[in-house]
């Protein structure tokens, strides 16, 4: 592994990727856009997208998508490449600032909470330039909020974003009221715990429920409850260790800020802590991390239900598993995955039972 200065966030276009590419006067026009929220002139944006492009080719990038959270339980993504035809019949690489800005995918599939009818497709996708784009499977994620014609939200961030701007504007109302007129915005700032359980998957085949389900349906009653604290922040097993280590890797290199891992209270449940951030920052860290999960080296295939099921197998030591993720956006993401080797530690996870 890379040292983890040169691995943090090298497949991020962050403020120093942006400092060192962008000319300074787009820079500042972009940080001016991101601080106090002025609208970004087309000019700029076309700028700021060929800057883009050419760093994301250099990761390795064909494709682009507007990533966004829609009322769906998961994300979502539309992948577009950037070759554009040209006249002797080769193509060029090329990506616009409109193309940056917005999007346009097909909303009548998507759920609208009853806002409008179902024929009513249009919907938008319009970059957050305060989330970070990042490359990953050959792809450049831009995240984006996600919207109907007539405004009203049709997904989790736009919400967010809103709340986010009228804290802002009350707590500097607070400030005002206590001299503080230094103060040109507030930030909000979270940091969510994800917990898991890692399950073998020889002991998984056996289990139809957690196969076809993705829970506990059947079981008998565990030798131990939540009292289990020989577990709790125990030595973690080698096997364990290796998944965890190449976890961090892969996050690491997206900007996650994976700091604390430890065992917790039950048999092969562990636990992720990131460092707390800004919360529409780290909310799409959360729901990016659970993908980064699934999606480790190693992964084959994948069956998709109500829940994801992944299998993975490869030479590593902890990747004979079976993953399967349940995910709840933007908050909380529980995570169910693989490891105990003794299969009575399986009769543990009976009285988990997963809303």
């Amino acid at each position: 592994m890379s040292t983890v200065n040169a691995l943090f966030g090298s497949m991020v276009f962050n403020e120093g990727v942006m400092q060192s590419r962008l000319p300074k006067d787009t820079y500042k026009s972009l940080k001016k856009t991101i601080h106090t929220g002025v609208p970004l002139d087309i000019s700029i944006a076309n700028v700021i997208a060929t800057v883009m492009k050419e760093w994301a080719i250099e990761k390795g990038a064909t494709h682009y998508t507007h990533w966004f959270q829609p009322m769906t339980g998961i994300t979502a993504e539309k992948h577009d490449s950037f070759i554009t035809p040209a006249d002797d019949g080769a193509v060029i690489m090329e990506f616009s600032g409109k193309e940056l800005i917005k999007g346009e995918p097909d909303a009548s599939s998507f759920p609208s909470g009853g806002l409008r009818a179902t024929f009513e497709a249009r919907g938008y996708t319009a970059w957050d330039p305060t989330s970070y784009a990042f490359v990953k499977d050959k792809t450049l994620y831009i995240p984006t909020a996600f919207c109907s014609y007539g405004g009203e939200a049709l997904d989790k961030k736009t919400p967010l974003l809103r709340s986010m701007e009228a804290l802002n504007k009350q707590a500097l109302r607070i400030l005002r009221l206590f001299g503080r007129h230094d103060a040109k915005r507030v930030y909000t700032t979270v940091g969510a715990e994800q917990e898991y359980f890692l399950i073998d998957e020889k002991l998984y085949k056996q289990r139809k429920d957690l196969i076809y389900t993705g829970r506990t349906l059947f079981c008998a009653k565990p030798p131990k409850g939540q009292e289990l604290e020989d577990h709790y922040f125990g030595a973690i097993k080698p096997r364990v260790k290796a998944f965890m280590a190449e976890l961090d890797e892969e996050l690491w290199k997206l900007g996650v800020l994976a700091k604390t891992e430890h065992n917790e209270v039950a048999p092969a449940q562990h636990e992720l802590a990131p460092i707390y951030t800004t919360t529409n920052i780290i909310t799409g860290r959360c729901v990016l991390t659970p993908a980064i999960i699934c999606w480790s080296r190693g992964s084959r295939r994948m069956k998709m239900r109500n829940f994801f099921c992944f299998s993975a197998r490869s030479s590593r030591r902890w990747m004979s598993i079976r993953i399967f993720c349940v995910f709840r956006l933007p908050a909380r993401v529980m995570i169910i995955a693989s490891a105990p080797t003794k299969r009575r530690l399986l009769s543990s996870l009976c009285s988990w039972v997963m809303s």
